[in-house]
């Protein structure tokens, strides 16, 4: 009789010590997939609005682990000159190679010489910030834009310029979790998806 219960409580430990192993070993892969392969990025400021809102958090997918930036995709960037690192969401305009054009009367932007189907700005890109156009985007390097051009800081700036690959931390591919815009808006749960 003894010597079954102190088996059983045997078992019981082995079990729970079983458990405990098996979610430090699923902590331990999370940690690293996030470490290396994902990031979590929290949106500040309108540079983006309306596509995104300031407090939206955004998942990331490393540079290592996505192709190279494409026009349109939205990249997160890290340029050590300009506000110390800090990341800054973008979406890219062109590659290096393209050339890129602003008619600030009109508001177009012309990559190649074709004027670009700007569905998702919030206003036109009517700002001139200091960067000489025509512009031929320079090797290994992207020329970014924000999706509300009237604040945006963005390669039209000479402060930021065209952005050094290795500058880009990653492509945005999922709306996590919805901002409020500095809580002048409620969270909008519908626009949780990928991000485009």
């Amino acid at each position: 009789m003894a010597s079954e219960k102190k088996k059983e409580t045997r078992s019981w430990q082995q079990s729970l010590m079983l458990y405990i192993h098996d979610i430090m070993c699923m902590l331990l892969v999370v940690m690293l997939l996030f470490l290396v392969v994902f990031r979590v990025i929290l949106v500040t400021g309108d540079s983006m609005f309306s596509t995104l809102w300031d407090g939206d958090y955004l998942l990331l997918l490393s540079e290592m682990f996505c192709d190279a930036p494409e026009q349109g995709d939205i990249v997160v960037i890290s340029k050590q000159s300009f506000d110390d690192g800090k990341p800054i969401v973008k979406r890219v305009i062109a590659t290096e190679g393209q050339t890129v054009d602003i008619d600030f009367d009109s508001g177009m932007v012309y990559v190649d010489g074709v004027a670009l189907q700007e569905n998702y700005i919030h206003n036109e890109t009517t700002n001139e910030e200091g960067t000489v156009f025509p512009l031929t985007v320079a090797e290994n390097c992207i020329f970014v834009l924000g999706d509300n051009r009237g604040v945006s800081l963005d390669s039209r700036s000479p402060q930021i310029g065209q952005i050094d690959r290795r500058e880009v931390l990653g492509k945005a591919i999922l709306l996590m979790i919805p901002g409020t815009h500095h809580g002048q808006l409620l969270p909008d749960y519908s626009r949780i998806g990928a991000v485009s």
